[in-house]
């Protein structure tokens, strides 16, 4: 079977968002082509991010007024939702630290969970987020609760670096690492690469595994999350993946593109 024969099967998109897509406000050429494409062909797209300092709803206001597209909360699945879900479910009734922005403390509180941001008694468990909002205060206060307390410490995602139009910054996994190297303690991610990213895909939308590609720049949470949940992948290097990375990973891609225009073309032309 040929690289298109192969596409044009696939009818549900996973797309990582920040290096994949677009970076900060500016979508890359061929992402809104590729959207319109699936739309034309019956499919189904979600949008499976790692950056838990937006919701659902403010990912629909930003897609709307920086790209121009039309999507619905429901199609963003994000390791915040991700880390919500888990968190209802084991700790629906308990004092839980988060650190995080305002956004995704926010949301928690709104779905019931009683969230603390500082070292109180009581704590059940530690959630630390990528916090474009970090201060030297509340690194303080997670520490403290990690280093006095026996307590599970659980993080959005893994990824170390946020893509930016200058460059990079420091993601969850960096701000993990930081923790971690004067802690002690190292979290259990509840996002990419995690197999449940996808499965919650499949079980919304009615297509099959065959039938599913996961999109992103990063081998160790994307094309890892797409391995783990047991559909194809695609790397585009137009973000922290870099062809050569391909040579000695642990998680090859099933298809790699120069960027998103690229996997466009494959798959419509």
């Amino acid at each position: 079977m040929t690289l298109r024969e192969k596409l044009k099967k696939k009818k549900l998109f996973l797309f990582d968002i920040d290096g994949t897509l677009a970076v900060g406000d500016t979508l890359y050429e061929g992402s809104a082509e590729l959207l319109s494409y699936i739309d034309s062909i019956g499919g189904k797209t979600y949008f499976i991010t790692n950056n838990s300092t937006k919701s659902g709803a403010d990912y629909v206001e930003k897609f709307r007024t920086a790209f121009g597209l039309h999507t619905t909360k429901e199609q963003f699945v994000t390791s915040g939702y991700m880390t919500l879900r888990f968190l209802k479910e084991h700790f629906s009734q308990d004092k839980i630290f988060v650190l995080g922005t305002a956004s995704f403390v926010e949301e928690l509180r709104k779905n019931a969970l009683h969230v603390t941001e500082c070292c109180e008694e009581g704590i059940a468990c530690v959630v630390a987020a990528y916090d474009s909002e970090l201060t030297y205060a509340k690194l303080t206060h997670i520490c403290k609760v990690l280093s006095t307390t026996d307590v599970p410490f659980y993080a959005t995602n893994p990824d170390l670096r946020c893509p930016v139009d200058f460059g990079f910054i420091p993601d969850c996994g960096a701000i993990c690492q930081m923790i971690s190297q004067t802690t002690d303690k190292k979290p259990i991610y509840l996002g990419k690469p995690s197999r449940a990213v996808v499965d919650l895909c499949l079980s919304h939308s009615g297509f099959s595994p065959e039938e599913t590609l996961v999109v992103g720049d990063r081998l160790y949470t994307d094309i890892a999350c797409g391995i783990n949940g047991g559909v194809d992948t695609c790397v585009v290097f137009t973000g922290e993946a870099k062809p050569e990375d391909l040579k000695n990973t642990p998680f090859p891609p099933s298809f790699a593109f120069a960027h998103i225009k690229e996997l466009f073309h494959a798959c419509a032309d």
